[in-house]
Order: C-alpha cells, then structure tokens, then sequence
C-alpha cells in the first residue's frame, strides 16, 4: 500500500512497562511514534525511569507528555471533589515538570491513564475537573482523551484544547466508544485492517463487517502488545506520524 497523504501522531506510554532487565518496552518504539506520555506516579514508575525516559526522548527529539493515574489508595474516584482531583493532577505535573526543567524539555500535553481515563471518558464532571486542574497549571497545555461527547464538551466548557483519541487495540461499540469491559485484540493483521480503514474512512469496527464512524486526533499503541514494533512500522508505511499540536497549527493555516 502506497504512503497516504496525511498525517496523524502516533502515541506511546513510557516508564510504565519494562522488560525482564529493567529496560523500557517503550524505548525501542519511539523511532516509530511522534509523541509519548511519560507516567510520573509513585504507584507505577520510579524518579530514575522519568529521568531516564525524558533524557532518551530529548535525544530522539519527541513530543512529550504527562500520564498521569489515579493514587492507588483511591477506593471510589467518583467520591473525589474537584479540589481533591486538581490536587492529584498537579502533585503529578509538579513531578514531571521538575525533571523537564532540569532537562530543559517541555511537557506538550497530559494524557490520564488506567481508571482515571475510563471514567474521564464517561464522567462529564469528572473530566471536566481533570480539565480545569490541567489548565490551571497551563493554559497551552493540550488533554488527551478517549474519542467522544464527553471529551468534545469537556473541551468546550473547560476552553481547553484537547486531542481526541483511539486505542488500536481496544474494542469499540456501537456508539463509537470504547468498551473497557472487553478484551484487548490482539490479532496485528485485524489492527492493521483496522488502521487502515480509520486512516482511510474515519471508521471503526465494533462487530463483524460493522463499523462506525469516529473522529480522532492521535492513535495510541499498546507498548506491551505483541508484534507491536512491526505494527508501528506497517502503519508508519502508510501515513507519517506527526505530533497533534503540530497537525493543529498546520490545519490553521499558521504553517505551510
């Protein structure tokens, strides 16, 4: 298949999973991505991992992100206040931002993880919060976010600009959102077949032979799926992968 005229980011986590000697999953994908989230909460990495990860993506020249979770000791996120979540928010920007300065790197965009980004993307409330506690510590700080509704309204009511995304390997439904109860695909032909059609009709499958119509702004890659560097480098083959903040200026007309 012949390279497409078009351009999308291609998304990956690191410092969240590692192999069995301590290296980054991730590190070895990042030729093939344009942007990555950095986790930076106790529960799921360490400072030298955040350290680690932020001077190789320095050197690769890629656009970085925050990953930010919700604290381990959170028995019903739903219960939180908006005071209690800005506060989860920002002790994690904090974090990260210490070692971007340290760096002299800047983090681009926040992106939420795990439970926080399920109920983000069902929640209007609770994204909303996330929102505002992200763009109290910067206004040109773009959100990440599952594709939908929800997100589109967080960003019109919270006036922040935010990205909106699919996971390659999760399952969708009809709606054109996702399905957190199912399993992940792990078949690298289906994702293939199905990046192509997201590439080419803005569509997703959710059954046999059905699809959905979606929009999105970044696709995120599962570091610890199987085959996922020859999945990047298939899909890298037929659309190059360019940060979203760059797509946007692009798109304006600011750049040509």
């Amino acid at each position: 298949m012949e390279k497409i005229n078009k351009y999308i980011d291609f998304n990956i986590n690191l410092a969240e999973f590692f192999d069995e000697d301590n290296k980054d999953k991730g590190f070895e994908l990042t030729d093939y991505v344009s942007s990555v989230n950095i986790a930076c909460y106790p529960n799921f990495t360490n400072p030298l991992a955040i350290k680690n990860a932020l001077e190789f993506c320095k050197f690769k020249s890629k656009e970085v992100g925050a990953l930010i979770y919700l604290p381990e000791s959170v028995s019903d996120p739903l219960t939180l206040d908006y005071d209690e979540i800005e506060a989860i928010v920002l002790y994690q920007l904090g974090a990260i931002s210490s070692f971007t300065k340290a760096a002299s790197l800047n983090i681009e965009h926040v992106r939420p993880g795990g439970l926080m980004y399920e109920i983000a993307s069902q929640n209007l409330d609770f994204s909303l919060a996330i929102a505002k506690a992200v763009k109290k510590y910067s206004k040109w700080l773009m959100l990440y976010g599952a594709s939908g509704n929800i997100l589109k309204e967080t960003e019109a009511r919270a006036n922040i600009t935010i990205a909106q995304e699919i996971i390659l390997n999760k399952k969708y439904n009809n709606d054109a959102l996702v399905d957190f109860s199912a399993e992940n695909i792990a078949d690298s032909e289906s994702l293939l077949q199905r990046f192509k059609r997201l590439i080419n009709n803005n569509e997703i499958d959710f059954a046999d032979n059905e699809f959905t119509s979606i929009e999105f702004d970044t696709l995120h890659f599962d570091v610890n799926a199987g085959s996922i560097s020859d999945l990047l480098k298939e899909c890298g083959n037929i659309v190059e992968p360019r940060p979203v903040n760059y797509n946007k200026v692009v798109t304006s007309g600011w750049v040509e």
